[in-house]
């Protein structure tokens, strides 16, 4: 495993091709370790590669709230070499570096575990004041699902962000519309959350999470305040079967699933 933790990430172009190629070594690593919860990892997927491979400098810091896509971490870390495909292999399995979800030690681009859905901004807010304490013009880049800001410490960390005026956070909220137990909508209902956002004191864009020139537009910006992206995401993007539906939340490929996956995210 690279370890070493001194030079930037963020200094690829992310082209078309690398991200069919990232979407299914994705599926390969989920494949490999009977691993489900691929729905969530095929919508965030697509603003990581972008924000590892075109944005994230030496200093930086990338916090990903929604621990259960680690497996997406873990594809845009390999993506800019910061994993090899010897590390894929032990995701998921014991005494492995690459948990289920982000661990707290072990891969130095990872600075905190996170899962426990709701304090992961919590975690990103207090990462970037200290920066900005120290003098350091670091960004912190916060990934959130949309069903985590059901959780009252995730609008706790909201109101902390926008009082301390918090212009080195970018907080990308994965809203792909589904969790766990249904949709967002039918679980406790905010959907779209942007309405609920325009109330506070934050630069806000809704863009399509998929589109990496609208990505790449939103991430560069520099702002003054808290900056949030609302991606408006597919569950399961990439793959037809697994497309807005809410067992791939869950469950993970069979043999014939994963080879028409693949079949389907064949290289133009």
């Amino acid at each position: 495993m690279n370890k070493s933790n001194s030079q930037a990430t963020g200094n690829f172009k992310v082209t078309a091709e690398a991200m069919f190629k990232a979407r299914r070594r994705l599926l390969q690593m989920h494949f490999e370790s009977g691993v489900g919860h691929i729905g969530g990892n095929l919508s965030a997927l697509d603003a990581m590669l972008i924000v590892f491979g075109e944005f994230l400098r030496a200093d930086d810091k990338f916090i990903l709230s929604k621990g259960h896509s680690a497996g997406a971490l873990y594809i845009a870390l390999w993506s800019v070499g910061r994993l090899g495909d010897d590390d894929l292999k032990q995701f998921h399995k014991d005494n492995t570096f690459l948990a289920g979800h982000p661990p707290a030690a072990g891969i130095p681009d990872i600075p905190f575990a996170t899962g426990s859905l709701g304090h992961g901004l919590s975690l990103a807010a207090g990462t970037a004041l200290g920066m900005r304490l120290n003098g350091n013009d670091a960004r912190v880049y916060c990934l959130t699902s949309d069903g985590e800001w059901q959780e009252g410490s995730t609008w706790e960390a909201l109101i902390f962000a926008c009082h301390h005026k918090l212009s080195n956070l970018v907080v990308l909220v994965d809203h792909n519309g589904l969790q766990g137990f249904g949709s967002t909508a039918e679980v406790a209902s905010m959907s779209p959350l942007w309405h609920k956002l325009q109330g506070f004191d934050v630069d806000l864009e809704v863009i399509d999470g998929h589109d990496a020139d609208a990505i790449r537009h939103a991430v560069q910006r520099t702002t003054h305040r808290p900056h949030f992206i609302a991606l408006r995401t597919v569950k399961g993007k990439g793959v037809s079967f697994l497309e807005n539906r809410m067992d791939s939340h869950y469950l993970p490929l069979n043999e014939a699933q994963f080879q028409a996956a693949m079949a389907e995210l064949a290289l133009p």
